[in-house]
């Protein structure tokens, strides 16, 4: 309700009516527009002057606003002043859900009515002075009936009533977040609007998702954020601030509900129409069922190629390189299919016996055997390239097929004893007088029928083997007293036959050795308390000392591996995941579980398809070294698989994976007392290799395994290294061709391949450096020419930021130039046992030139390296005959 637009009566109520002092008359406004007043001047100031309104609707407000214009005389220009005049008037208001208000009903007084204000003017009106109105603005509320109406109350003051204006506040349309919220009248101070996603947003179907809402204050403002979960639909993406959603143009999609913008349609795939949440494969293109619709349409692969074959009498040995296309993807695998082959040529499915290894189906490598098989028997194998899409192509899988025919086997009867002693057996045997095949030799294996082991295990846990060329053999080293269980297979230009069924044998003692044993008994029973004092006295004084075999002394390195590792059935182990690739083939984590046994984690080195027999021989050697060992710092070798393919090492799981890594990722985090029980614990484990005469050769932090306890343990025990002639960058090569940088390498060992436990020592400060950097490379960029010149000029590494002085001058004892002169493996364990004994030792640290570059506001901790690694470079350059001078 506004005054200013009337033009006529405003039938106002006057109290009281017999004489109203209020008088109604049109006016002008400051803009010279005709308006509706009214005017109270009386001249005393005797009564209550009152006028009220009609009934106002208040439309569901529960505040309104009322704004009030007013001219106000001052008391001392009225020309009749007199005693009671005044300034102010009241402003009062009355509620009704009817136009119920008479002239006499509610009565003119302040109860009933409400009293809103005492409306006083700012500026007066003086004889002579500036006409100027006044403007006010109250509040009325809460408000709870249907309407409301307004009174004005004077009493000697001298006023005009220029204008009243009504209104109420109401929150604007407001689209926000997806979400679109009507003109809203607060009925409260803050009142909640419901709201309604826009045109192709919805909410997500979930039982908690309700409507979208938000709060309308009182002011007519909106309060807040908006509470919803609209987003734009799939195929649809934001605009305008997430005000509306625009449906995504051809050649684009966009899968999921969110605020995320539409992307281009993967690689071979397209879409014909907007508001696309998917792009179809094109003609020959396919996506697996679990491939996210952001990834690209791919083809299964190509057939496998060189598909090769090893044939004996029972088993066939398939091996194939990989596809030449892939289709796009890496979940490429493989299936064998087997047919048997009748003299007509039909094929038909092999039988359910014939059996596969390490799989028929699922294969990742690319090598199979293939068991159970008939000699003498045609046979077709496929082998199917797959991937996740070739079921959705519908066709069938690429494919190379082989046809093999099996060879006769040559059997092995008649296995009997020629000669027996108390612990060896002379074994003779029987074959066809005319084989099919040329005999090139035999292989033997023989196992002791110990209860404890065979009744769980049975014999192929514990076989041993030997070989000959001849119809008999010696097997030696027997037990006496002990049942033993022999095979014999011949082996042929096409392989292996199979083994002969199990013949057992028993090691018996003969009559005259039983009293020899008791003479001798007795002779010895004596003698035996003064020898046992004796090697009591000497283990006192002096542990024994286990001393390391190579294991390429043995004439047979086979041999080896049967002493020092353990063979373990293929059955009892699970590979998992592939966690890294080795020299020899991939590396993988899995399960070892042996009957009777806790189930653990294992690390499981394979050895790659196609390999030759040197380098199945370097493979194992690894084994053979690793078996020999036994500290808690040195990695634990749980035994090998060489009776099935792939051949397998199996070590000890170690969860953090490479110290230098390890370090790198957990840069800052130990403390210097933790770092040191690191390098505590390897330097433990090298003390034992060097007391059993093994010279590792390759210590570094990459060969340090960290498991989940933070225990550092000594591994990489492959072959022995040498210096590559003509090299303009000197570096040690393997004998499979892997190079090792010299970095961590002590120069007698570059110059003259002198490998000791001293040139361990120089290895093992470089180790220590590396690890008080948190994994930083020694001598930074510098090439390997520039360190072994730096180091023939008396340079040494400087201590790493914060690295405490004992420390550094330990590493600085392990580069001392004279081998002989550095400190063995005892004493730097004996050095950091005092250390972590004395932890405030470790709080004096060297000067690195990190606090300098501290203060000259170089704060962060890569770039404070990278300057050092600079400065250092500098240094050794102006050290070297040719560096320049700075």
């Amino acid at each position: 309700m506004s005054t200013k637009l009337e033009t006529s009566d405003l039938k106002w109520t006057v109290f009281p009516s017999t004489e109203p002092q209020w008088e109604e008359m049109s006016g002008l406004d400051e803009e010279n527009n005709i308006v509706r007043t009214f005017q109270f001047c009386p001249p005393d100031s005797s009564g209550s002057h009152w006028v009220r309104t009609t009934l106002l609707e208040r439309r569901g407000a529960s505040q309104v606003y009322v704004e009030l214009r007013f001219t106000m005389m001052e008391c001392s220009s009225v020309p009749t002043q007199h005693r009671g005049c005044k300034e102010t008037f009241n402003l009062f208001y009355y509620e009704a859900d009817a136009d119920e208000a008479t002239l006499t009903n509610p009565p003119w007084m302040e109860n009933p009515y409400v009293k809103v204000d005492t409306v006083a003017a700012d500026f007066l009106l003086r004889r002579g002075g500036e006409r100027k109105s006044n403007l006010k603005t109250v509040r009325l509320g809460p408000l709870t009936k249907r309407g409301f109406y307004l009174a004005f109350q004077a009493q000697g003051a001298c006023m005009a009533l220029l204008s009243v204006r009504v209104f109420f506040k109401k929150c604007p349309a407001l689209t926000r977040s997806f979400s679109s919220f009507p003109e809203t009248v607060p009925h409260a101070l803050v009142w909640q609007a419901p709201g309604q996603c826009v045109e192709n947003a919805a909410q997500p179907a979930t039982p908690t998702a309700t409507p979208p809402h938000m709060f309308c204050g009182e002011n007519g403002e909106w309060v807040g954020m908006p509470s919803t979960t609209c987003a734009c639909r799939p195929g649809y993406e934001p605009v305008d601030d997430d005000s509306r959603c625009r449906a995504c143009p051809q050649g684009h999609f966009k899968a999921a509900m969110g605020a995320s913008p539409c992307r281009r349609c993967p690689e071979f795939s397209l879409a014909v129409s907007s508001g696309s949440p998917v792009c179809l494969c094109r003609q020959g293109y396919h996506r697996a069922e679990a491939d996210p619709p952001d990834t690209p349409c791919t083809t299964p692969p190509s057939a496998p190629r060189s598909l090769v074959t090893q044939i004996d009498d029972t088993s066939v040995t398939l091996e194939w390189s990989e596809p030449l296309q892939l289709g796009g993807r890496q979940d490429l695998s493989y299936t064998v299919q087997c047919r048997h082959c009748g003299p007509g040529g039909r094929c038909a499915p092999c039988a359910d016996s014939v059996s596969y290894r390490p799989a028929q189906r699922g294969l990742t490598g690319r090598r199979v055997v293939v068991w159970g098989l008939q000699p003498h028997t045609t046979y077709s194998f496929s082998i199917e390239a797959l991937n996740g899409v070739s079921q959705q192509s519908g066709s069938e899988p690429a494919s190379e097929s082989v046809n093999v025919t099996t060879t006769r086997n040559v059997p092995v009867s008649a296995i009997r004893r020629n000669h027996a002693t108390e612990n060896s057996i002379t074994l003779e045997w029987s074959v066809p007088a005319e084989p099919p095949y040329t005999i090139l030799g035999y292989q033997l294996r023989y196992s002791a029928k110990v209860s404890a082991l065979w009744d769980v295990l049975g014999p192929s846990s514990i076989w041993r083997y030997t070989e000959t060329p001849t119809t008999h053999a010696v097997l030696s080293d027997l037990r006496r007293a002990t049942q033993y269980e022999v095979q014999i297979r011949a082996r042929t230009p096409a392989g292996y036959g199979s083994f002969s069924p199990l013949v057992g044998f028993r090691i018996e003692l003969n009559p005259s050795a039983i009293i020899t044993h008791r003479m001798c008994l007795c002779m010895c029973l004596s003698a035996c308390v003064r020898v046992c004092v004796c090697v009591c006295v000497c283990v006192c004084v002096r542990p024994a000392v286990k001393v390391y075999i190579d294991p390429f002394t043995y004439e047979d390195p086979n041999e080896a591996v049967r002493e020092f590792a353990k063979e373990i059935d293929v059955s009892f182990v699970k590979i998992e995941e592939v966690i890294g690739a080795g020299e020899f083939g991939e590396v993988c984590r899995g399960r070892l579980q042996v009957p009777g046994k806790k189930e653990n984690y294992v690390a499981i080195k394979t050895l790659k398809g196609g390999y030759t027999e040197k380098q199945r021989r370097d493979f194992l050697s690894e084994a053979s070294i690793m078996g020999q060992f036994q500290h808690p710092n040195i990695i634990h070798l749980e035994g090998v698989i060489t009776a099935s393919c792939p051949v397998m090492i199996l070590t000890e799981y170690m969860e953090n994976g490479a110290l230098d890594s390890f370090l790198r990722l957990n840069d800052g985090q130990f403390t210097p007392i933790q770092l040191v029980g690191m390098l505590r614990g390897i330097a433990s484990g090298m003390k034992y290799l060097s007391e059993m005469s093994y010279v590792h050769r390759d210590l570094a932090a990459r060969n340090i395994l960290v498991n989940s306890n933070l225990v550092c343990k000594v591994s990489d025990f492959g072959l022995s290294r040498f210096l590559q002639e003509n090299s303009s960058d000197p570096t040690y090569t393997s004998s499979l061709g892997g190079k090792i940088p010299i970095r961590w390498t002590a120069p007698e060992a570059i110059a003259f391949r002198k490998f000791t436990s001293a040139s361990d020592i120089w290895s093992y400060g470089i180790v220590m450096w590396e690890v008080m950097s948190f994994g930083e490379r020694p001598y930074w960029d510098m090439s390997n020419q520039d360190v072994i010149n730096a180091i023939e000029q008396d340079y040494r590494l400087p201590p790493p930021p914060d690295c405490p002085t004992s420390l550094h001058q330990l590493m600085l004892d392990c580069w001392q130039k004279e081998r002989g002169t550095r400190p063995r493996f005892a004493a730097i364990v004996s050095a950091l046992d005092k250390l972590i004994r004395n932890p405030a030792s470790l709080k004096v640290v060297a000067r690195d030139g990190a606090g300098d570059l501290l203060r000259i506001g170089v704060t962060l901790a890569g770039h404070q390296k990278k300057i050092m690694s600079s400065i250092q470079t500098l240094r050794v350059h102006s050290k070297s005959p040719g560096g320049g001078q700075y």
